[in-house]
């Protein structure tokens, strides 16, 4: 563990971006060298910007993401050319070892996200003993709310991940990082657990458009039922995604397309989402990631519609949609070279792989930065209506008793989905139906590796690209960090 990385000295604070209010907070390395003023409630939120900033490293949100969580499946290949990126490779045909340098990347983004969500966490009770006002007291406990849920959804990234890992809940020095030991992933899960439900009790309902994409409390009740879901707690999660459906608040947009637009960026079917814009300007402030970049048509021209092609949908991916009869997601999904988008954007037949991921597609209008910037302003969906309603499916399907105020039942939560891209409505459902819904409605959106995983399917489904069930349910602690911290123990069939 880069004992760096995760000791806070609170110097500079980053914003994030993705509406007006969010890119009014101060710039990085602008914190007045006198230290933070816990009496102006300005500054409250700046903390948790830096948090949120954090995700938007392309280690947790971006090319190790993509290899980790999407590559890993029978969803995607890895792309680009046969010879780029050995380490990306890896993660196509299971052959990664602790050396790897993408999977060492996560696990230092994610660390480096918890340890500015603890920063945050130490910073509230002081802006709460200095200000006057009951109001900006109670925001600041809501701040700190905000803060647990980053962490909590940044260490169950790192328990799907490592499977077991060291829980930093405070700041430490160096040298107390470099002797923690690895949790056992109940307790992990545990920890997570309790942040988000002390998160959901303080959370607001919803913010004001200027501040859209913060986290709410619905949010922390989604990640909280997908965590349950993990640990097949079934009432946990029916009765948690029953509450985001009874709420009113979310629901599915008509259109399959605008979901992945620009313009449907944290939109009423978004319950969480990881920020990216360029600000409407051609250099500046990096307030970007490359989720979408890395994975644009590689060789492509204007140079602005062109990225580097990783993470292309596989032959296995595009068969199954063809077997269903999927029109409406395959648009979507695919992104064929030798086509023309419906924005009028040319995808060239020269281009080096037959197909890209059409969800992080991005009309060239929108990629006006100086050295390239195709699909800098998309946002990375990680949370989304469709799936409370399929977590909900799953949850009653496996008797779930609770979860009963919406009214809803797992058939009439699957067809709503169904419904919405004009496929047939089923009179029955199975959970193998709800899975191949699952794969369908999120291909390529880095969830379909961690669902076989969790449902016992990875080994039929990923021997043959070498998915050994006895090693790679889990990732290897990279090499680097156990040559840091001496206490870190290898996961079972790799070596250190």
């Amino acid at each position: 563990m880069r004992s760096v990385q995760l000791t806070v000295v609170f110097i500079s604070i980053i914003t994030i971006c993705g509406c007006s209010k969010f890119l009014d907070i101060r710039q990085e390395a602008t914190v007045p060298a006198i230290g933070m003023d816990y009496t102006k409630a300005e500054n409250i939120f700046l903390p948790v910007s830096n948090a949120y900033a954090k995700m938007r490293s392309n280690g947790a949100h971006g090319f190790a993401y993509i290899g980790a969580f999407e590559i890993t499946s029978d969803n995607a290949d890895k792309g680009s050319t046969p010879e780029d990126n050995p380490p990306m490779a890896q993660f196509d045909n299971f052959t990664f070892d602790s050396s790897n340098g993408l999977i060492n990347e996560l696990w230092q983004s994610y660390f480096d996200i918890v340890s500015a969500a603890n920063n945050a966490l130490y910073q509230m009770p002081l802006f709460e003993e200095a200000m006057q006002g009951e109001e900006n007291k109670l925001y600041t406990r809501q701040c700190a709310a905000e803060a647990k849920v980053i962490r909590a959804y940044s260490y169950f990234n790192l328990t799907r991940m490592f499977g077991r890992v060291p829980i930093i809940d405070k700041l430490m020095s160096a040298d107390e990082l470099a002797n923690v030991n690895q949790a056992e992933t109940s307790t992990l899960y545990g920890f997570i657990l309790k942040d988000l439900e002390d998160a959901i009790s303080l959370l607001p309902d919803s913010y004001s458009k200027d501040w859209a994409g913060r986290i709410n409390r619905y949010t922390a009740m989604a990640i909280k039922a997908k965590v349950h879901l993990y640990l097949k707690e079934w009432d946990g999660v029916a009765t948690l995604t029953d509450q985001i459906i009874a709420s009113g608040k979310y629901g599915l947009i008509p259109n399959f397309r605008e979901v992945f637009s620009i313009d449907g960026k944290n939109s009423r079917e978004s319950l969480f989402e990881i920020q990216s814009s360029t600000l409407g300007k051609t250099t500046g402030e990096s307030t970007y990631l490359e989720y979408a970049y890395v994975q644009g048509p590689r060789g492509n021209t204007p140079f602005n519609m062109q990225g580097w092609g990783f993470c292309t949908p596989s032959q296995k991916l595009i068969q199954f949609f063809e077997e269903r009869g999927e029109t409406v997601r395959a648009a979507t999904t695919f992104l064929y070279r030798g086509t023309l988008t419906p924005e009028g954007d040319s995808i060239k037949k020269s281009c080096s792989n037959p197909v890209y991921n059409g969800k992080v597609y991005t009309p060239s209008r929108y990629n006006n930065w100086s050295y390239n910037g195709y699909g800098f302003d998309q946002n990375v969906r990680v949370l989304r209506y469709s799936d409370v309603l399929l977590m909900y499916a799953e949850a009653k399907l496996n008797g779930a008793a609770s979860g009963t105020h919406s009214g809803y039942t797992a058939l009439t939560a699957i067809n709503e989905v169904r419904n919405r891209v004009n496929l047939t409505l089923l009179s029955d459902v199975t959970l193998q139906n709800i899975w191949d819904e699952r794969r369908a409605e999120l291909a390529l959106e880095e969830d379909r590796f961690f669902d076989l995983v969790r449902t016992g399917q990875a080994v039929a489904v990923l021997a043959s690209r070498g998915f050994n069930q006895n090693k790679h349910n889990v990732f290897p602690i990279p090499a680097t960090q156990m040559k840091l911290n001496k206490n870190l123990v290898q996961n079972p069939g790799y070596d250190n």
